[in-house]
């Protein structure tokens, strides 16, 4: 069963700061240019917690993760930060223009704390893979601040929409609206009422859980709550005793703090969700001749020249096709299903059929020479969200190659996630990220 708890949030006191000038997007999505604006932006920018900067003379008793672990004590100290008096959900709606449309969506959510579960409980289901750099880094800044800075993205099913309709069907006005660098409208609702928190606990009891976004920090997060476990000698899964936590007023808690992580929850069923694809740019190899790339890729796909790389002639094209941008010319590429099943025959069907990861099976492990662990090990595919950055990177001579590549579907992403499988790193791009700064779950 999937357990959340409300809680008692750290929040900016906005008599205090501006918003805007204070939260932050995701830490995997913060450019260095990005990291500097927000520095610049105010004092008591998040990015001082979620990403701090690395100096030269760092030592184990001074470096990113010890500042991170002051800037945050100093800013509750101070009053920047202030603990809500009571345990509440965070309704949270972002509205947003489709990138490159004109078309305008809601996606609406809320904000609550979610219990940690292994994969092999079948409650949290992910959908990509990870690495261990990326965890070790949360891990360190976790240990460091005991605090939950950012959520992570997460999806269920409810065709009743059952939590939209207790949150947002009152029509109350929200509580915190902010316009974030990307004209995305946030708006957040405190919601305090134990009835109405109940009645959404309840709701989610029988909710299967799929990581949209935040893998990393996911898995880090168990890794934290058994090792937490251990060292308390409390159970990390103990079940919860349904009639002395979910009467009335007497709020479900986790067992203890570690045990839960912040979370925003998604129906997949309603209106909203964007994903975007995340196309790739191959660089670095030697001897790369693309007359000889497209000749050994027509094994695999029927090549149809382009005069433009336009993603455009995907949408146009039923069946799994990408598009391969060169120096010499550009390419529309389209799966031979016969042959391809047959070179992937050891691959899940779910997977097998899949746009990302037959660029990933077929295309850069057979064809480039570019299997998982040596992409990791040599960094040299790039992952892009605009088709025109990652074809520019090829016309000037940054890359050799660059692959124009279809969104996953949401129906693909719940089959593969489901099924229990997992597609390659940066399969999805769910557009807008989740704003970090809105909320903070302080461990202590």
């Amino acid at each position: 069963m999937a357990r959340i708890y409300p809680f008692r949030a750290l929040r900016y006191d906005t008599t205090r700061v501006k918003m805007e000038e204070v939260v932050t997007q995701p830490y995997d999505k913060i450019t260095p240019e990005m990291q500097q604006r927000y520095y610049d932006a105010s004092p008591y920018n998040l990015i001082r917690v979620i990403l701090g900067k690395h100096l030269d003379g760092d030592t184990e008793d001074n470096n990113v993760y010890t500042r991170a672990s002051e800037s945050l004590h100093a800013w509750r100290k101070d009053r920047i930060l202030t603990e809500e008096s009571e345990p509440a959900l965070y309704g949270y709606s972002q509205t947003y223009a489709v990138p490159h449309t004109n078309e305008v969506r809601e996606r609406r959510g809320f904000i609550a704390l979610g219990h940690l579960y292994d994969y092999a409980d079948k409650v949290i289901y992910r959908h990509e893979q990870t690495f261990p750099k990326h965890k070790s880094d949360r891990m360190s800044l976790f240990k460091a601040t005991r605090a939950y800075c950012e959520q992570i993205y997460m999806l269920y099913s409810d065709p009743a929409f059952t939590a939209e309709k207790l949150i947002f069907d009152s029509g109350a006005a929200a509580d915190l609206a902010i316009t974030d660098e990307y004209n995305v409208i946030h708006r957040v609702w405190k919601l305090t009422d134990p009835n109405l928190i109940n009645l959404i606990v309840t709701a989610m009891a029988d909710k299967k859980l799929i990581i949209a976004d935040g893998h990393h920090r996911y898995e880090t997060s168990v890794a934290y709550a058994k090792e937490r476990s251990a060292q308390l000698k409390l159970p990390l899964n103990q079940p919860r005793d349904e009639d002395e936590k979910l009467s009335p007023g007497n709020l479900p808690t986790p067992p203890f703090p570690e045990a839960a992580m912040m979370m925003t929850f998604v129906n997949m069923d309603a209106p909203g969700i964007t994903i975007l694809p995340t196309h790739r740019v191959v660089h670095g190899l030697e001897n790369f001749s693309s007359p000889d790339f497209i000749t050994r890729a027509s094994k695999y796909f029927t090549i149809t020249e382009l005069t433009q790389p336009d993603v455009s002639a995907l949408a146009n094209t039923s069946g799994t096709a990408l598009i391969a941008a060169t120096g010499d010319g550009n390419y529309l590429l389209t799966a031979k299903a016969d042959i391809i099943a047959e070179a992937l025959k050891d691959v899940p069907h779910r997977q097998a059929q899949l746009d990302v990861v037959q660029l990933h099976s077929i295309i850069l492990d057979k064809l480039l020479g570019l299997d998982q662990e040596t992409i990791t090990r040599l960094g040299n595919v790039r992952y892009i969200r605009e088709a025109d950055e990652a074809v520019a990177l090829v016309a000037n001579g940054e890359a050799n190659i660059a692959f124009l590549i279809k969104p996953i579907t949401l129906n693909q992403l719940k089959d593969v996630s489901l099924s229990g499988d997992v597609m390659p790193q940066k399969s999805t791009d769910f557009y807008p990220k989740l704003l970090s700064g809105l909320a903070i779950y302080a461990l202590d």
